[in-house]
């Protein structure tokens, strides 16, 4: 498994769906959005954890339909589903390298970024847990509706139809915890219920995806 993953990574590397494509991506969006709001502080700060948040969903779903593609396209994806490795098990590995080249650089970066849209200090950190908690769903999911379309024509599309209904909860909680941070509000809640979509995505989803890919290959 650990040999899949320095595997998978160097790919995502190599053939162009690397670190910087969401990261790139999430600064692009934190510039442009006071430029078409306006430079006005308290406005930023109020829309600050819903922008971050929505950029940060947008950036994991640019690289999602490169998950499966590569080895569908190489015939890679077969030797999995024959090789003694459980295929759900290929399906996490490949989702925790898309979360460590995708996700993990936006938690990194996501406090300086934040600064750019006037987050307030508070919510820094809260920030920083919520993508640390929610991003891994993000990849998941993806993984899924990735794992759905799989070899299908112009499939990016249709995954992005699929999977962005699936991220609204992630979405949700995430932004919330922001807000509640800013304003210090009481934060055990939506902590706890992103916390039960991000191990309810990770503990199912892989099995669902590797039902999907065992269809599409048959």
């Amino acid at each position: 498994m650990l040999a899949l993953l320095t595997r998978d990574l160097r790919l995502a590397v190599r053939a162009g769906g690397g670190f910087g494509l969401g990261l790139g991506f999430f600064l692009i969006l934190c510039v442009l959005v006071p430029l078409g709001v306006g430079p006005e502080g308290g406005r930023l700060a109020s829309i600050a954890p819903g922008i971050l948040w929505v950029g940060a969903m947008l950036a994991c779903l640019l690289s999602l339909d490169r998950i499966f593609a590569l080895d569908w396209e190489d015939g890679s994806l077969d030797l999995l589903a024959t090789a003694p490795l459980p295929l759900e098990g290929a399906v996490a590995m490949k989702a925790l390298a898309h979360w460590i080249v995708t996700g993990l650089p936006l938690v990194i970066a996501a406090p300086v970024l934040g600064v750019l849209l006037h987050l307030p200090v508070a919510a820094q950190p809260w920030l920083v847990v919520s993508l640390l908690l929610g991003t891994p769903a993000l990849s998941v999911i993806g993984a899924f509706g990735a794992a759905l379309t799989v070899g299908l024509r112009r499939g990016g599309l249709l995954l992005s139809l699929l999977v962005l209904p699936l991220y609204v909860p992630t979405l949700i909680f995430g932004a919330e915890i922001v807000r509640r941070g800013a304003e210090g509000m009481a934060l055990a809640t939506p902590l706890l219920l992103l916390t039960g979509v991000s191990l309810g995505s990770v503990a199912l989803l892989p099995l669902a995806a590797a039902a999907a890919l065992r269809i599409n290959l048959r």
